[in-house]
């Protein structure tokens, strides 16, 4: 239990210093978006080079996996089909699906896997899994339905390598895979640069909800209340139905892929919208209520299953 109240902890906090500094103005009127871009396109990507770089693939191949990739799929497929019904438009569709079913399994994730799990190379399936799947596959939608749509068919299939985060991961992808060593005095830096990443997306977020309304209300009300629904509740309830129903999973295994699949939606999705310039206030709302709602879904969670 005290690592769910520790996570988020840590995370309020580094918002709420976000929500300070643009009460002052100290970054003035630009504040938002220089952090915004410093995580794009600098920091995310490093992050995620020297995570992968160092990071066992073989965790990949496992049942745990397979969950996550089916329950995210589910969540993200609902929030899908009801927005080409509803015709909320592809990139507007794509943020909200993302903030259905990607989970904070970095910022968050990690100190819970080691509270309350007790591992935290536990996490770091779903972390390969979003990193090198889901992430390429939707900034590259997000590419496509804007600017990036345009032009030659061979610069659109080369959306992914003009995208930072997709170069990072996959660079990180590589150098795992061939078992390549990275000297100290390359990574390092590197490693340097990445720790800014998390700082700067949990800042912008904070500066982000100066002024702005209660979160849940306005034009994007529907969309928030299906993603922030399908995440808190349908993903770790889909993800409990296959690990016990499907996969047979008990005990410690089918705690790790329920409380993995409950955790909120991550802040970098409202950097990428905001990187894009498309459902920002969808992405912030919908990771603001998923995260006070999944405060106590993982403690009951952690309760029933642990």
């Amino acid at each position: 239990m005290q690592g769910v109240l520790t996570g988020f902890a840590v995370i309020a906090v580094v918002i709420g210093v976000g929500y300070a500094i643009g009460r002052r103005g100290y970054l003035g009127d630009h504040g938002r978006e220089v952090l915004t871009k410093l995580a794009f396109h600098v920091a995310s990507p490093a992050l995620l080079f020297t995570t992968l770089a160092q990071t066992d693939l073989s965790v990949i191949f496992s049942s745990r996996l397979l969950v996550t990739a089916l329950s995210t799929a589910a969540a993200a497929g609902v929030f899908v089909a009801v927005g080409v019904v509803r015709r909320w438009g592809v990139g507007r569709t794509t943020i909200g699906a993302l903030c259905s079913s990607y989970v904070n399994s970095g910022n968050l994730g990690i100190p819970i896997a080691v509270y309350v799990l007790g591992d935290a190379s536990l996490v770091a399936p779903v972390l390969l899994f979003q990193l090198v799947g889901v992430t390429p596959i939707a900034l590259t939608i997000l590419d496509l339905s804007g600017g990036g749509g345009k032009g030659p068919l061979w610069r659109r299939l080369l959306t992914p390598l003009r995208n930072p985060i997709a170069v990072g991961s996959l660079a990180g992808v590589a150098v795992s895979a061939t078992g390549l060593r990275i000297p100290a005095p390359a990574l390092d830096p590197l490693t340097l640069i990445g720790g800014m990443s998390v700082p700067a997306v949990l800042l912008a977020f904070g500066i982000s909800l100066c002024g702005s309304t209660m979160p849940g209300r306005g034009p994007d009300r529907h969309p928030v209340l299906l993603s922030v629904a399908l995440k808190s509740l349908g993903q770790p309830a889909a993800a409990w139905a296959l690990a016990a129903g499907v996969f047979g999973l008990r005990g410690a295994p089918l705690l790790d892929v329920v409380v993995t699949s409950a955790l909120p939606a991550a802040q970098n999705l409202y950097t990428y919208a905001s990187s894009y310039g498309v459902g920002e206030r969808l992405a912030r709302d919908s990771i603001l209520l998923s995260t006070v709602i999944s405060v106590p879904v993982l403690v009951v969670v952690a309760a029933r299953l642990g």
